[in-house]
């Protein structure tokens, strides 16, 4: 038997192995404003268990979709029933009663299930929040080597949220947005990852210290979602937040072509858009109006000079950089 055929003999005997009989809710991390919140998330028949990284990760991707279960969604004391859709997906918008609203800032949301309950950080974003991030992942956040397939295939399913690298600055250029730290802007991540690995990007956007409050927008995993996933989502972000935005994202792929769209589409509304250099980034047309960047002070130093970022803050974050910025004018 040759090493393909190996390889797949494994990759089957793992994913058809038993897995534990009680279902699991997958609940995304998300943001709101005073006046409504949209929690979405998927129902899995049974919960994908593993005693190493492949194991969990092949599961997750293989676990059965628990069609038509009936979801409880709850947020501060608003409550409302849903039925999960066939891919076990399920979508709810919240409004707070009559007279009242939702005070920004962190709160949690709950989804439950017959046997299985989750819960999950809602980031209310203030009406005077200076703008929205809304952000790529894979080589924009964590090093994934999209551009280069063995090795995208050994970081998705071989490393987790503890094995995974971030892309070195980048929780301090993101830690750094925002010209007062009291009032610091939100975060939609808006990724290709699958929808399955909601638990793995939330733990690792955690514990490489990336600010609190993202909102999780994964892709619904098939190979009708390859391509013009992110339009659409970065489109009902947009309209559902009025806020001027900042996009970052990475060369490797097609960010630079769907910003520069959603910049076209939505004129006024783009702040800035910083792409790091991830390989395909001979063609200089691809970024005008861009900031292409190979190391994240670069970024951070532009986002200082544009008032989106605070001075002291990336002083203290880049010291290498430190220079630079103070002389900024």
């Amino acid at each position: 038997m040759n090493a393909s055929a190996r390889l797949a003999a494994l990759v089957l005997a793992l994913v058809s192995a038993p897995v534990l009989a009680d279902p699991a809710v997958l609940l995304s991390p998300s943001l709101g404003r005073p006046g409504s919140v949209t929690l979405q998330g998927r129902v899995l028949a049974d919960t994908p268990h593993g005693s190493s990284a492949l194991t969990r990760n092949l599961r997750s991707l293989a676990a059965r979709n628990w069609v038509g279960a009936k979801v409880e969604v709850s947020f501060e004391g608003v409550t409302a029933t849903v039925t999960s859709a066939e891919d076990g997906n399920f979508q709810v918008t919240l409004q707070p009663p009559e007279g009242r609203s939702f005070a920004p800032g962190r709160s949690s949301a709950q989804a439950r299930v017959t046997g299985a309950s989750a819960t999950a950080f809602v980031e209310i974003l203030a009406d005077a929040a200076p703008f929205l991030v809304v952000s790529d992942f894979d080589d924009t956040l964590a090093i994934s080597e999209v551009t280069k397939p063995t090795k995208l295939a050994a970081n998705a399913l071989l490393r987790d949220e503890d094995t995974q690298k971030a892309v070195p600055g980048m929780p301090g250029f993101y830690g750094c947005l925002g010209a007062d730290e009291k009032t610091p802007p939100g975060f939609a991540l808006v990724s290709g990852s699958p929808v399955q690995f909601i638990p793995r990007v939330g733990a690792f956007l955690e514990r490489h210290r990336f600010p609190a409050g993202f909102g999780l927008f994964l892709r619904d995993f098939g190979p009708g979602t390859l391509s013009t996933y992110k339009q659409p989502l970065i489109r009902s972000l947009l309209h559902r937040f009025p806020h001027p935005v900042v996009l970052v994202g990475d060369s490797g792929e097609k960010d630079p072509e769907v910003y520069a769209q959603i910049r076209e589409e939505f004129p006024g509304r783009v702040r800035a858009i910083y792409i790091r250099d991830a390989g395909n980034s001979a063609n200089a047309s691809r970024f005008q109006d861009m900031v292409l960047f190979k190391d994240a002070s670069t970024a951070a130093l532009h986002a200082t000079q544009a008032g989106l970022a605070r001075r002291e803050c990336v002083t203290a974050a880049f010291p290498e950089a430190a220079p630079r910025v103070e002389e900024a004018p």
